[in-house]
Formats: C-alpha cells, structure tokens, sequence
C-alpha cells in the first residue's frame, strides 16, 4: 500500500494571471492541523498552450523530472510535446521534498494523479460552459477538449483563463491502468537532450559574476578542531583575499580561481586539536560492534516462539565496513549573502533542510534564504546532509561576496558521512529434512538518526522499517536490533540498512540450503510456497510476490540449465521500500578474484511509471552493488579516514561490468521504491555464487579487501 493512500487529498486552485494554476495539499508531518497540510506541486498551463508541471524533488539521474511529470500528464490528457518542467526550490508549499528512500515516485503517485485530473475535470467543465452544452458530453484527449456531437473543440490554451474561475472539484474520477497512453510507455527522458549538447547545469556547473571560489582546510581527524593557524604562505599565492576559520573544524581559503584557493590551502600552515579519537581505528570498531550484540535488542519482527524449535542448530556470524558514498560529483555550493537575504545554488536533495541549517548558521530566518536545486552528478544519500551549503553561506558572509565551495575528491572521500558498519549473528534450528523451524536474526549498527538527534522510538532506527523485513514463511523467527554507539560520523547511504540485512540473511538463507543439501532457488521458493501476508510495521508483504520475481530471475538467467564450463551462479532475494527484488549473479572464479560475467535482476515495484527508466535504475544499482561488494570499504587510522580517492576506494571500471538483464513483474499496485531495492541482492547473490564455485562462505564484506 503507498503510504499517500491513507493521506487525505485537498484541491485547490488560483488564478494565476489569464493562465490555470492547480496545487493540491499533502499532510505534512505526524499532526492533521492545518499547519502540517502544504501544497506538493504546481501545474500552470498558459494561453499559449504551455504547460509546465512543477518538480518538487531533486534529480540527481534517477529520472524524476521526467517520471513526475508523467504521472500528472497522464490523468491531465495532456500532449506530452507540450510538456516543460519548473524545479521547485526549497519552499513551503511542497510538503516534504527530500529526495530519499526510493520515495519520489512512491508518495506523489496518487497526489500527482489527483492535480493532474482535477485540472482536466476543470477545463472540461469550462468547456462545456463556452459552449452551453452537458458536461458529459465533453471530453478531454490530447491537450484539447471535445465536443463530439458538433465537432468542436478547444485546447488547454483557449481554456485556461476560463477554467481558472471553475470550482476545484474535491473527488475526482481517475483513469485504470489499461486506459494508460503516458505512463508506463518508455518516455524519453526531458533532461537528455541537455546533458547531451552541455547545457544542464550541475552545482558544479553554476557561475555568479565576481564569484569567488573557496576551498577548506578541515581536520583530519574525526572529532578534532582547528587550534590555530599561520596563514603568511597562502596571503603570498596570488588571487587568495581571504583566509578564516568558518566553523571548529575549518579554515577556508577563498581566492579568484580554484587553483589559487587550491594552493592557498596547500601553503596553510593549520594546528589542529586532535580530540579524543586520534587513536580510533577500525579494528577497535568492529570489536565494539560485536560487545555490543550481547546488550538488549528490540524485536523488529516475530512470529512464534524460536526458543522452542529444537532440531539441528546453525549459527553465523556477518560483518559489514563503513562506506562511503563516492558520487562522481563532489562536495559544492554557491552562495550569496547579501546582508538581509542569502541565495544558495546547491546540488542537494533536502532543500529545505539546506535553507533550515543555513538560517540557523548565518542569523537569518528560514524564509530569508533562498535555496535554488541544480541537478546532482549522484547522490546515493551523501547530499541529505548541509554542510555544504552552510558552508558556503558562511563563507560568503565572511567575504561579503558571492562565493562557491569546492570539495576536492580527497575533502569529499575523509571528511564526510559513511554508511555505518555493522555486525549480524543469525541462527536457525532446521528440521530432519533441512527446512527451518526457527530464525533470528540480531543486527547490530550504529542509528544514523540516532546520532545526528532524531528520534528513535523505542530503540528502533526510523530506517529499519523500510529495510529489513523478513519475506519467508517460518514458524517461528525474530528479526532484532542492537543500537550501537560510534564516534564515526553516519549517513544515509544508497539502501542505507537493507543493503547489511540483505547480505547477511540472504548469505545465511543459502548456508541453509547448502547444510540441508538442497538448491538454493527451490530451498527458497519452499519457504515462500504458501501465499501468506507478512506484516512488518506498516508494510504487509506478499509472498506471492517474492516468489514471483524469484521465479522470473532464475527463469531467464536459466537457472539449473547447463553452464559454459566454469562458470556457477547464484541467487538472492530481498524486501525493502515497498518493493521485491531478486537477482542472479553468474560467475567464475579467476586467480584471486571473481569474474562476473552476467546479472539477472527481477522486480517488483507495482505500477511502472517509465520502463527505460527502471531499466537504468535497476542497471545502476547492480552496478553500485558490486562495487560496494567487491572494494567499498573505508578504514579508520589514529583517527582518520585512510581512503582518498578512486584509486583505493576503486568503483567497478567498464571492463568488470557484467551483462546486466533487468525485468520487471507487470503490475497494477501502486508504485513503490526504485532506486535503491537492487542493491541489496547483489552481494549475497554473489557471494552465494562464489561458494557454488568455490565452497568457501564469504561472511565479510568487502571480497577483495
């Protein structure tokens, strides 16, 4: 069920000169005053037949400036060719616009559906009205309504300043799936044609005349603070004008060029107070994780009794490193502060988080900072945080000019947020025939919420109920949870804790297979034979579902046929953001490392809103997995990150990447989460395909480390 479903739907419409203007209002929030309902989006069509549909979430390649518009275009009767969209800036009016969770689609498909029809039931009335006729003898079809009996008709343009005096209809009729002619059609992206000739503007991208370029001396160590600084060197460099510390942690040089702010902090001469974690390191990580697993957990599923299941006992135990986001678009922001107001450009996908934390940083109010969204050369999470803009606001208003902060790859790879280690102890009783009586799983990781403040209600990370939901029919398992506690500082991270629960129960759900001597697809498909709902918090899952995209993978990746000699596969599925996801690795081992020649990936993510850009999305996560597999790894010494660059935290290069074969379940349910669901299977398919070919378990990520 999409959460929007049980959101009430407000329509309300303005006139906005001779042209239709149509919001609609979300709840906002946990409360159901008027003060949490905001408008979420925008659909303004001019005389001249214009229609621009407002995107109020960030593009960072995930194809949401196309796949929104869609969804409204399609209840609207619009003609796509007259399609233009307006990135919305942080604001008010939206609701929520982070940019996360593989939401974008998920939670405006019913509010986009219900803009977009309510501004059709409204031009058809206005219509019927210019030509004194029965509304239902009108009917709207590409950009124009018509008349059929007298063979009139009247475009959207022609309609718009008189729909616009036209009652907002509050329950409108929606169209089913089979009437579709936008959605689920292979739409060609909006924002292509741009990336191709070169005018899509990135953060990196954006220039202000007489702006500056700044770039920052941040402590190495984890924790520790700026002590003092000769800054004589870098005032020699020329273009440098300005070198101050901005916050504890930094000191920022601001120049004419980057090469000169490059230099200037390269000639500064910084004391840094270390702080109390000078000697962490990773090893000292993991030993606390693994203390840790023996504290109080709190049941995040259960379903019998495990305690009382006898039989043949298997345990395990996974682990899994800190990660870094590594997006091929580093660390931006420019600013201008201006006194009164400030204006930020910023690669982000929390805009009005941005505007919140810059506010609070530069003594303005919130609605005294501007906050424009460019697009973003990836994401995966790393631009949920501020700093970046705040920042730059900073900086701005220590120089008093217009000011863009550069993060070098290095700044962006040891001075960030990392998805959190963590440690998993599974175990199973099975039956005299392998099958199991009894699973749990204790998973044990640091909150991301928890340590930047957020709530966590009773023990439990707000993430948690999107990513580690257990999809099988056992008698009796419990899935649990352990927050940990690191001075590491944490982020959301592409599948954030999905990615961990997948590979270590998908990993052990096939150490399952192997001990009772059956096939790891069919070991499966038994545990999810009998049609069953599971509930886990707010989710029911199906698991007529799972096996179906389990079905699919191993049907096209020709699961038990014959294989080219020495090749082997394997296979795992997962649950999260609403969605299933299975997929098949085919591999052969090659020296000291795998070779993967070939991933089968199936999903089922309800309504497909744009099938080229599922396939991207899909292909994209596999390829981020197997990175994230094979090398993703970032390491603590005497307190700082080790890793800098792609030379040591090393994505997959054109000559690993696999044939990837991506398919999709046909569906009718409301759409559910994208970007993030192929993640998860990958690594345990691999690993899983690795004991195939080599009976070894790999139970610690990354392979190659």
């Amino acid at each position: 069920m999409s959460p929007l479903s049980r959101r009430e739907f407000l329509a309300a419409g303005v006139a906005a000169g001779a042209g239709l203007v149509i919001g609609f209002y979300l709840p906002h929030g946990s409360g159901n005053t008027k003060d949490t309902f905001t408008p979420n989006a925008y659909l303004k069509i001019a005389p001249d037949g214009k229609i621009t549909i407002v995107v109020a979430r960030s593009e960072m390649g995930q194809g949401v400036r196309t796949s929104l518009p869609m969804i409204l275009a399609e209840e609207l009767e619009a003609d796509w060719k007259q399609i233009t969209i307006e990135q919305a800036g942080a604001s008010t009016l939206y609701g929520d616009q982070s940019t996360g969770g593989s939401a974008s689609v998920r939670t405006t498909w019913d509010p986009m559906r219900k803009a977009g029809a309510a501004a059709r039931e409204m031009l058809i009335s206005a219509a019927a009205a210019e030509w004194g006729v029965a509304r239902l003898s009108c009917k709207a079809e590409n950009s124009t309504v018509v008349h059929a009996a007298s063979n009139r008709r009247l475009t959207y343009g022609q309609l718009a300043s008189k729909a616009s005096g036209q009652p907002v209809p509050t329950d409108v009729p929606l169209k089913q799936s089979k009437d579709y002619q936008i959605v689920g059609k292979p739409v060609p992206r909006l924002d292509t044609p741009s990336k191709v000739d070169g005018t899509a503007e990135f953060g990196i991208d954006f220039r202000l005349p007489g702006m500056k370029y700044a770039v920052l001396a941040r402590c190495p160590v984890i924790g520790g603070k700026v002590a003092g600084f000769d800054d004589k060197d870098s005032k020699k460099i020329s273009g440098v004008g300005y070198v101050g510390k901005i916050v504890d942690s930094a000191v920022a040089v601001v120049a004419d060029s980057v090469w000169s702010a490059m230099e200037g902090r390269r000639t500064l001469n910084v004391q840094w107070d270390e702080g109390p974690n000078k000697d962490l390191n990773s090893a000292a990580i993991f030993e606390s994780l693994k203390k840790s697993a023996s504290n109080k957990a709190v049941a995040l599923y259960s379903a019998g009794d495990v305690s009382k299941a006898s039989g043949r006992r298997m345990e395990s135990e996974y682990q899994l490193p800190l990660m870094a986001h590594a997006a091929m678009e580093p660390g931006n922001c420019t600013a201008h502060f201006r006194g009164s107001n400030c204006e930020l450009w910023a690669p982000t996908q929390v805009p009005q988080d941005v505007r919140d934390s810059v506010a609070q940083a530069i003594g303005l109010d919130p609605d005294q900072v501007k906050v424009n969204v460019t697009l973003m050369g990836g994401g995966f999470g790393r631009r949920l945080e501020h700093d970046y803009g705040v920042e730059a606001a900073l900086v701005s208003k220590a120089v008093n000019a217009p000011v863009k902060v550069l993060w070098t790859r290095e700044d962006d790879m040891r001075n960030s947020t990392y998805r959190p280690a963590s440690y998993h102890k599974l175990s199973a009783v099975l039956d005299g025939q392998g099958w199991p009586l009894a699973f749990t799983h204790r998973i044990v990781a640091p909150s991301i919420s928890g340590q930047k403040g957020q709530p966590t209600p009773n023990g439990v990370d707000p993430d948690l109920p999107d990513e580690a939901a257990l999809i099988y029919s056992i008698p009796a398992a419990t899935v649990e949870y352990v927050m940990a506690e690191t001075p590491v500082p944490l982020g959301w991270m592409r599948s954030v804790y999905a990615l961990q629960a997948g590979f270590a129960s998908e990993s052990f759900i096939d150490e399952l297979a192997a001990a009772a001597k059956k096939d790891p697809l069919e070991y499966r498909l038994h545990l999810l034979a009998k049609d069953e709902d599971i509930k886990y918090f707010d989710t029911v899952w199906h698991t007529a579902r799972m096996r179906g995209v389990l079905q699919l993978a191993a049907e096209k990746a020709g699961w038990g046929k014959t294989l080219p000699a020495g090749h082997y596969q394997g296979i795992a599925c997962f649950g999260c953001f609403g969605t299933y996801m299975a997929e098949v690795v085919e591999m052969s081992p090659d020296e000291d490392r795998p070779y993967i020649h070939r991933v089968v990936a199936a999903m089922d993510c309800g309504q497909v809103v744009n099938p080229n850009i599922l396939e991207q999305q899909i292909k994209g996560g596999v390829i981020y997995a197997l990175t994230n597999a094979l090398r993703a790894h970032i390491t603590i010494d005497k307190g700082r990150v080790v890793q800098g660059n792609f030379d040591d935290y090393a994505p997959i290069r054109m000559n690993e990447a696999p044939l990837i074969e991506a398919y999709s379940v046909p569906s009718t349910e409301a759409p559910t989460g994208a970007g993030e669901p192929p993640v998860p299977p990958l690594a345990p398919a691999l690993c899983n395909a690795i004991f195939a070919a080599t009976k070894k378990r790999i139970r610690a990520l990354p392979i190659l480390s």
